[in-house]
């Protein structure tokens, strides 16, 4: 398809985005604190971390929509932001929120997204039910925003992004508010795009989205970046191999009444979370407390992001 053909604008030794020492600061409180990353072509890449992490505005800088007060960046081999406008070139958006112009149909907004970018309504024209039988929206060219569900909204704008055949796509949490099938949908067309050769930079809240996704990630917390790697390395790193989650009123007195029974115990509300190399006497303990629920499960990304990051709410 010649929409999504592979990418083959970056040689092997490349980078698709390099990080170096960014800081940005706003009203004398620094939300960027010197962080450093590389994105390699054809990966996927993840940036977690809480609500005020820093995370919207380090994208904002890569994509030169926001000056660092220092730092290097370089998309696609050009320094940011003196380049970026050469650089958006060849590099695809979904925003958090979508923002399709309900005055067009479907093939309207990728054309008229498309001229954005210069190419001829010929070019646009011919990419356009590619890029719709991609999203699953194949034979909606013609239909009006207004009358496509929540799902179909978020996959259109995804293929909005995908006009110019970019390189680097950067997604803002692509899934949220979307049921699961719409979920499942949009990881299956993400991972071809990596396949593809495309370079997938993402943003998410959904730890199950990133660890399926991503093949590293970076994890930020107060403008700093805790921590970097592959999803099953940092599960490996951070976290003993088995969870059991107990449930009830009665759960966090009974599990702090036998925290040896766990390397690490953690309460949050009615609920106490014991991470275990060996779970068997705590499984037994709990084969005498018919009162108590509980789930046992195997670590996952979700158990490193709130050990870094800590479970208390953030705005």
């Amino acid at each position: 398809m010649a929409a999504l053909k592979t990418s083959a604008a970056s040689s092997p030794g490349d980078v698709a985005l390099r990080v170096s020492g960014l800081r940005k600061s706003y009203d004398g409180k620094e939300v960027v604190a010197g962080i450093d990353f590389t994105v390699p072509p054809g990966t996927c890449f993840g940036l977690l971390g809480p609500n005020g992490a820093g995370k919207t505005t380090t994208l904002r800088c890569c994509l030169g929509l926001t000056t660092p007060d220092a730092g290097e960046i370089r998309l696609g081999g050009l320094p940011i932001p003196a380049q970026a406008e050469v650089a958006r070139q060849r590099v695809g958006v979904v925003p958090q929120f979508d923002n399709l112009d309900p005055d067009f149909t479907a093939g309207e907004n990728l054309m008229v997204y498309g001229r954005y970018f210069g190419l001829q309504d010929a070019t646009i024209g011919a990419r356009i039910p590619d890029l719709l039988d991609f999203a699953g929206l194949a034979g909606k060219e013609k239909a009006r925003i207004q009358t496509l569900s929540g799902g179909m909204k978020r996959r259109l704008t995804l293929a909005r992004a995908l006009i110019n055949d970019p390189d680097i796509v950067f997604l803002d949490e692509p899934t949220t508010g979307l049921d699961p099938q719409a979920r499942h949908l949009i990881w299956e067309r993400l991972k071809r795009l990596t396949a593809r050769g495309k370079t997938l930079i993402l943003t998410t809240h959904f730890m199950d989205e990133a660890e399926r996704l991503c093949d590293r990630l970076a994890v930020l917390d107060h403008g700093a970046l805790v921590t970097e790697g592959a999803p099953r390395e940092l599960i490996g790193a951070q976290i003993e191999p088995q969870v059991v989650e107990i449930f009830g009123d009665e759960a966090p007195a009974w599990a702090k009444a036998r925290r040896e029974l766990g390397q690490r115990l953690e309460v949050a509300g009615d609920t106490a979370f014991f991470y275990c190399r060996d779970a068997l006497p705590l499984l037994a303990a709990l084969a005498d407390a018919p009162g108590l629920r509980y789930v046992h499960r195997a670590a996952n990304l979700e158990d490193v992001f709130l050990k870094l990051t800590g479970r208390e709410l953030r705005d």
